[in-house]
């Protein structure tokens, strides 16, 4: 791994309160044993991130009294309410005062995405000019790397639910796709439904 390799900080997205699912705040719904939370932030860890930040919205208090985020740093979004836009600003300031070159970003709700997928998409950062996205059939997805030269871009249009969308738009052709579809699944657990993903 090159020491510019051993600055791509992981981010988990992990703040939304879950509005589908009753209200239950997705980084505290249980997998495997433990929280989907701390499933994502070993996730990045085992994925090779250097460091993971961790952006808490709803029932923050709760998130940090009952996971074990050893080692992560969490950072209050206070207008989680606002959507996942908030939460990936939040992380990538939090970031700012780091000495990462990039953000790997994952979603505390897809579980189907493991170190795998993240090892692909780190490995293919190659300055802090890198866009890098994993893709399932050709289709973009998460997890997704931000250079940080993108971070200010991002965070200036990052609105509502639509996170870095418009961003990874209109920059589409200077992003690199990853497939992924061989090793990860992308579903998301929004609904009562997907909740049969969880074990």
């Amino acid at each position: 791994m090159t020491d510019d390799e051993n600055r791509v900080a992981g981010l988990v997205l992990a703040a939304g309160g879950g509005r589908r699912l009753g209200g239950r705040p997705k980084a505290l719904l249980p997998h495997r044993g433990r929280l989907l939370v701390e499933h994502a932030a070993e996730v990045l860890r085992a994925g090779g991130c250097a460091g993971v930040h961790v952006v808490l919205g709803a029932r923050a208090e709760e998130v940090r009294a009952r996971a074990a985020l050893p080692g992560c740093a969490l950072v209050d979004n206070p207008d989680w309410e606002q959507g996942m836009g908030t939460s990936l600003r939040a992380g990538l300031d939090a970031l700012a005062g780091t000495d990462a070159r990039a953000a790997l970003v994952l979603l505390v709700d897809q579980p189907g995405i493991g170190p795998e997928a993240v090892t692909r998409v780190r490995r293919a950062y190659r300055s802090p000019r890198s866009l890098v996205s994993a893709a399932y059939g050709g289709v973009r997805g998460h997890p997704v790397l931000f250079g940080a030269a993108h971070w200010a871009g991002v965070a200036a249009t990052a609105t509502g639910d639509r996170g870095a969308r418009a961003y990874l738009k209109e920059y589409a052709d200077a992003v690199e796709l990853v497939e992924c579809g061989d090793v990860a699944e992308a579903y998301d657990i929004d609904t009562e439904t997907d909740l049969a993903h969880l074990d």
